[in-house]
Order: C-alpha cells, then sequence, then structure tokens
C-alpha cells in the first residue's frame, strides 16, 4: 500500500518569502542533503520521519545529533528522514494567516512537505527553554497539542536528547520519549513502525504505541499513571496496563568506530553558530563533576580510535569544504591518545587552510604541546579553560579538583607561549555558595592577568571571565540541591562586577560576560519539573511565548504570571520546583527512568559535596585511572569503559 504523497508547500511559501528575516534559512537544498519520494521503499510499506531541532536555523543545523540521524535514517532505502527547523515569529505570522488554500503548515526544508503527514516527528531536547517551540512546530502543523487528542492520522510525536532524561513536563505532549544514544533505536522504532504498518496497522495508533514501550526502551507517557500526595509531593509512578516495564532503560552506542557520522555533513547556506566539521571523537566522561548531567548520563567512557578519527577529519573536509575542524567531547584533552591525534593532524593539514580547535579544556588536561599542534597552521584563537567554581572550597564541593597553583601555572605557560587571550567560565549558584566564593573569582581574574603580564612581558594580555547560573539537574548529585533564587543570584555577579570593575590596575584587562538569573530560574523549573508543568509551559506559549532561550525574547514575567495562574490549588508552586532542597526519600518525577546510575550513589555523592562545603576532603577520582566506585552504569546497564590506546598512529595523506 502507498500513501499518497503531499504536495510541496514550497509554491505557496516561495512568494511570501521576501517579507520575512533571512528567508534562506527556510528554502533547503543545502550541500549533502536529502530529498527522496515520498514511497522510497522498493518493497512494502516506507516509514518517514519529520526530524526537529526546537530552534532557529542557525543553531539547529549544525546539531550533531539531528545530523547523524538523518543520515543514519537515509541511508536505508525504506526509511525517509526530512528536518524542520523553528520559524521566527515573522514568517508564523505569514504561516498563520496563510494564502486561498488556508494557513500554511509547519513544512520540512528538505522537500517542503507538511510535518503532519510524517508517520513519526523526532524532537532533539538538548536545552529545556525548547519547550514553547514544539507547541509551536505541533500548532502549526495540524497536529493536536496533547498526546490524547492526537488520531490515527497524527505523526507519533516522540523526543530525544538530554533534556529527554526527565520528559515529565512535556509528557502531555508527547506520544513517546528516548534516553540516551539514537543511532541504534530510530532504526529499532522504524522496524516496529514497518511491521506494524505491513501487517495493516492493526490496534491503530494505541497499539503502535504498546509495541514500542514494551520493548522497554522507549517511554511512552501515557501507560503510565502519576499519583500525588496531600503536599504536592509525587506519591508514586506506575504502569498502568500490563507489559509495560516499571522503568525504562537508556540506549548506548558502545562501538562508535562502527558508526563514524556525519560522514556528509551538511552545509548551511545561511549563516549559522558554528562554522566548522565536528568530529565526536569520545563520548561520556567520567571525570564526576556533580553539577554535570551530560558527564552523568552519557557514561561510560567510549573513545573513537585514532584511525577512525582521522578518516573522519579527512572524509568531512573533502564533502564538506569546512576549513575549521573541530574535536568534540565532554573533556576532549582526555582522549587517550589526544597528543598522537593532535600531532598526526597537525603534520597531515600542515601548509593546508585546515585548522583544529578543541573546545574548552580542563586546567589539569591542558598542555603547551596540545596547544601548540592545534595552532600550528597560523590561527590562534584565545583558549577557554572552566574551572567553575571560584573558590577552592566551592570547586571540592562540585568535585572540580583543580586548585589555584593548577591554573596560575596553566596559564603562565599558555602566555609564555605567545597566547593573549584567555577566557574563564564559572558558575554562580552553585550549593553551599556564599558571596565570598563568587567575590573570589575577582582574585582569580586579576592572577591571571598579573602573571601574563610577568611571563610575556607585555600589558597587552586579556582575560574573560564568563559566568552561568548554575541549574540543578536530573540524574546527578545536585538533582535534591536547592536552587539559588534569581534576585540572590543577580546580587552576586552585581557585586562581583564592581569588585573587577573598582579595580584601577587589573579591572581593564578583564571582561566579564554573564547572564541574570531569571532565565535560570525557569530552565529549573523545566528541568525538574513534573508533569503538572506542562499547564505553565502551554499558559506561556498561549500568551506568545517564543524562542525562550533567545535573551530578546525570553519574559520572566510572563512564566512567573502562569505559573501562578497554572499551579493555583496544586499545592506547589514556582519555588516549590526550584529554590527547594528535596530529602532522599521523596519520588522524583524521573526515578522510572534509568540512566544506569545507582540513586543511593548520587545520595552518598550528594552528602560528600555537603561534607567538601564543611572542609573535609572528599574526591571523586576519574574511573577510567582507578578501580571502579560503583556509580552502577557498567554492571546495571551491562557496560565497560572502552578507552586506549590502540598503538595506531595518523600518516599523513599523500596528495595525489
Amino acid at each position: 500500500m502507498h500513501d499518497p504523497a503531499p504536495e510541496s508547500v514550497f509554491p505557496r511559501l516561495e512568494t511570501k518569502l521576501p517579507s520575512v528575516s533571512k528567508p534562506i534559512q527556510y528554502v533547503g537544498g543545502e550541500l549533502n542533503s536529502t530529498v527522496k519520494d515520498w514511497s522510497c521503499a522498493t518493497d512494502g510499506p516506507t516509514v518517514r520521519w519529520a526530524l526537529m531541532y526546537p530552534d532557529a536555523y542557525e543553531v539547529g543545523l549544525p546539531n550533531q545529533g539531528v545530523q547523524i540521524l538523518y543520515e543514519v535514517l537515509n541511508e536505508r532505502d525504506w526509511i525517509l528522514a526530512e528536518r524542520t527547523y523553528s520559524v521566527w515569529p515573522d514568517l508564523e505570522a505569514v504561516m498563520r494567516a496563510g494564502d486561498a488554500e488556508g494557513p500554511i503548515p509547519q513544512f520540512t526544508v528538505d522537500g517542503h512537505r507538511p510535518v503532519g503527514a510524517f508517520d513519526l516527528f523526532g524532537i532533539s531536547f538538548s536545552t529545556e527553554l525548547g519547550y514553547t517551540n514544539l507547541l509551536t512546530a505541533l500548532d502549526l502543523a495540524g497536529i493536536p497539542l496533547r498526546a490524547t487528542d492526537r488520531g490515527e492520522d497524527h505523526p507519533v510525536v516522540i523526543a530525544g536528547g538530554h533534556a529527554a532524561f526527565n520528559p515529565e513536563p512535556v509528557a502531555e505532549f508527547l506520544d513517546a520519549a528516548v534516553l540516551g544514544d539514537g543511532e541504534e533505536v530510530v532504526l529499532a522504532i522504524s522496524e516496529v513502525v514497518r511491521e506494524w504498518k505491513t501487517e495493516g496497522r492493526p490496534g491503530g495508533r494505541e497499539e503502535l504505541l504498546r509495541r514500542l514501550a514494551v520493548s522497554g526502551g522507549v517511554y511512552v507517557p501515557r501507560f503510565y499513571d502519576v499519583t500525588y500526595a496531600e503536599d504536592g509531593q509525587i506519591e508514586t509512578v506506575l504502569p498502568n496496563r500490563p507489559g509495560i516495564p516499571f522503568r525504562v532503560r537508556k540506549h548506548t552506542l558502545m562501538d562508535l568506530d562502527a558508526w563514524p557520522y556525519p560522514a556528509k555533513p551538511l552545509v548551511p547556506l545561511a549563516e549559522t553558530v558554528h562554522e566548522r566539521f565536528s568530529v565526536e571523537i569520545f563520548r561520556g566522561c567520567t571525570r564526576g563533576c556533580r553539577f554535570c548531567q551530560a558527564g552523568m548520563i552519557t557514561r561510560p567512557v567510549r573513545e573513537r580510535s585514532i584511525g577512525t578519527i582521522g578518516d573522519m577529519v579527512e572524509n568531512g573536509i573533502r564533502k564538506s569544504g569546512f576549513e575549521e575542524v573541530g574535536l568534540l567531547s565532554l573533556s576532549s584533552a582526555d582522549h587517550t591518545e589526544i597528543g598522537d591525534i593532535a600531532t598526526g593532524l597537525a603534520d597531515r593539514y600542515e601548509g593546508s587552510n585546515v585548522s583544529l580547535s578543541l573546545p574548552s579544556t580542563r586546567v589539569d588536561a591542558f598542555n603547551i604541546t596540545l596547544a601548540n599542534e592545534f595552532s600550528r597552521n597560523g590561527r590562534r584563537s584565545g583558549l577557554t579553560f572552566a574551572p567553575e567554581g571560584g573558590s577552592e572550597r566551592m570547586r571540592r564541593v562540585i568535585n572540580k579538583m583543580v586548585t589555584e597553583e593548577d591554573l596560575i601555572r596553566t596559564v603562565a605557560t599558555a602566555y609564555s607561549h605567545g597566547w593573549r587571550q584567555v577566557k574563564l567560565y564559572f558558575m554562580c549558584g552553585l550549593p553551599t555558595e556564599t558571596d565570598d566564593d563568587v567575590l573570589a573569582i575577582a582574585d582569580l581574574a586579576k592572577q591571571v592577568i598579573a602573571k601574563g603580564r610577568e611571563v610575556s612581558g607585555r600589558n597587552d594580555i586579556r582575560c574573560t571571565v564568563s559566568i552561568g547560573g548554575f541549574v540543578p539537574k536530573p540524574h546527578t548529585p545536585f538533582q535534591w540541591a536547592a536552587q539559588l533564587d534569581p534576585e540572590t543570584t543577580d546580587e552576586r555577579l552585581r557585586k562581583l562586577r564592581e569588585t573587577v570593575r573598582d579595580d584601577k590596575r587589573y579591572g581593564r584587562a578583564i571582561g566579564f560576560r554573564y547572564h541574570d538569573g531569571k532565565p535560570g530560574a525557569i530552565e529549573g523549573l523545566l528541568s525538574r519539573g513534573d508533569r503538572r508543568v506542562s499547564r505553565v509551559i502551554e499558559a506561556v506559549w498561549r500568551d506568545g511565548g517564543r524562542f525562550d532561550g533567545w535573551s530578546e525574547h525570553f519574559s520572566y514575567d510572563r512564566w512567573v504570571a502562569a505559573a501562578d495562574a497554572a499551579l493555583a490549588g496544586t499545592g506547589v508552586d514556582l519555588a516549590w520546583y526550584t529554590t527547594r532542597e528535596r530529602e532522599y526519600d521523596e519520588v522524583l518525577p524521573w526515578d522510572h527512568l534509568d540512566s544506569g546510575l545507582d540513586k543511593d550513589w548520587l545520595w552518598a555523592d550528594w552528602e560528600d559535596a555537603l561534607a567538601a562545603a564543611d572542609g573535609s576532603e572528599v574526591e571523586v577520582e576519574d574511573c577510567r585511572w582507578t578501580p571502579c566506585y560503583d556509580c552502577g552504569v557498567c554492571p546495571e546497564l551491562g557496560l565497560d569503559i572502552q578507552i586506549g590506546p590502540t598503538g595506531q598512529k595518523l600518516l599523513p595523506l599523500t596528495v595525489v
């Protein structure tokens, strides 16, 4: 059976594009993009995915997760995958006004097909502040906002990405969610959908969702009932039908070398936030920073081999024409063969236009040889380090075991070898933090400038201090922590800014970047919220909330008003979700979603953090180099850390 192909909306859209900003972002046709026939399968039904990154094209197109899934799916001759991104409010208004045929629906940029015509609508959430954009896309696509209102002809709306490790705030709007790595599970989901379509769609939408849920690897919120106690806390989260697992497990891709994607990187038509080809050199991190959700939920560490990395870099440059290559991971200098990788790539591309970059580097993993190799082609951007905590006490609390001496020694090496600019990243609002801990950031920055001037003999030394607000995240030791309120956050940052500015000797050499505390408070609500928060999200969206991750579109007052109204009578409010510390026996909204981490281990680590705040030396070392300390991931999920060395070397390419 062939489903009739929907018509492209491009003829209707094209005449309206001159009236909106950056029309090029809606046109599609990028180098390495794919447009397939609607019924591309040669035998049996075609399975069709619309993949969305819920932000503007300039942010969404470079996203690795969506690019990888787009390519993995389209490699199968029976699967069609296209991409869609959030439309800016100017185009949203134009689409709603429509033409003689009615409103113009949410469309893909590949075939300009209506998103509502696909089998699956997959959304990748790397941040919770994209939730209102999901509602805009659903509404424009003609898909009912609430999963329970959808019929047989609507796509299955399925979320992934880091924020999907607590999808409860958007559970009312999702048919399903997937935890962890997507490469294998999207193919498994596609197989289930294809089999169901081959059989004639027995049992309709409900049966398809049941088949996905019983596998244990897809979370279907409607198959779980949540009950609440009188004080507002969750009492239970339990399956409401037979065969549905009590806990849903995350997916972990173990052999990264077998999945060298993206192999055909998309080259954007409009300017994007990252104009480079990125290669993920390993996944996971076991450094054990207590605030870091990414490090906790992506365990264990799995490295790509030096040979695969070299092949991916060469292939990506050839297929895309990009001149910058970023070697990505949560802590790239921790790859066991990073020295050989840096030297091998620098040898290979010396004298060419290709430059190499690492994202921010741990102070204790940095070495000047590495930095010199990465800047061998003459491009010397600033170096970025993330001490995270201003005082040594704070760094003990968060398990970022970097001393002041470590930092000063590292920057001295950098400045003495010709670097002029260093960027330092910190957080404000960490558990047990005081004003003094934040003001210590100013002292550290001044020491950095003083040491830079001393070792370089120059006065044009710069240090940029960048500060983000701490947001407690699920599946971390800080998931029980109270979040600092926006007023106190802003006051601490004001004192810090004044301390830096008032210093006549160093103030002008120190740049200062920070966000106020208000967006962080809303991110905290969405990060640790439960299903009741969906009412708040919908109310904000109906009041015009869009692009909440963009400061110019974000309205704190709108969120506060929506929370007050939507949560009235529930016994909980914005503060209950954010500035309240949790106890061990409280049922957390994500307790039925299994990241592999043992809850008792997380609690013990939280207690260690509080002990460290009082002066105890409680360090959790990186388990790559020490005996296992029982976080639970490897035995729970039947996995193991995978690191080198492989003993391979990267040879320079022969130019033919």
